[in-house]
């Protein structure tokens, strides 16, 4: 791996995707402050040991920062919404081509065909940029 490849962060599962959209929100959160935003808009409430045990396991994932601040541990994203986003599908795609090799490359290329020539041309701007 060069000095400029970043790790890949894993992928999310239901529950640590919806904490993790809600710290990406944020620029710090506290554990409280993140159940209190997830209870909010879920239709059965989660105990706070829940939501302290994915923080905290988001966190040995290498996804959240965390720090002491008082009595209180202080989360914050390690990549932006943008960045993650950016490395797992850079990881996911890799995976599909080297598992299905030319076929999955060919279905990618019918896909970028499909799309009107507007956005086809800004994703070759990308692709050169990027």
């Amino acid at each position: 791996m060069s000095a400029m490849t970043k790790p890949t962060p894993p992928a999310l599962h239901e529950l640590e995707a919806k904490v993790m959209e809600q710290v990406w929100l944020r620029d710090r959160a506290t554990v409280r402050e993140i159940l209190d935003a997830v209870n909010a808009k879920a239709a059965k409430q989660l105990a706070y040991t829940t939501i302290m045990t994915i923080m905290s396991r988001l966190h040995g994932k290498g996804l959240l920062d965390r720090e002491r601040d008082g009595r209180s541990d202080v989360y914050s994203a390690r990549h932006s919404r943008e960045e993650y986003m950016e490395l797992r599908a850079q990881t996911e795609v890799q995976a599909l081509v080297e598992e299905f090799g030319e076929a999955a490359l060919v279905h990618f290329a019918r896909q970028v065909q499909s799309l009107d020539p507007e956005r086809r041309e800004q994703l070759r701007r990308m692709a050169r940029d990027g």
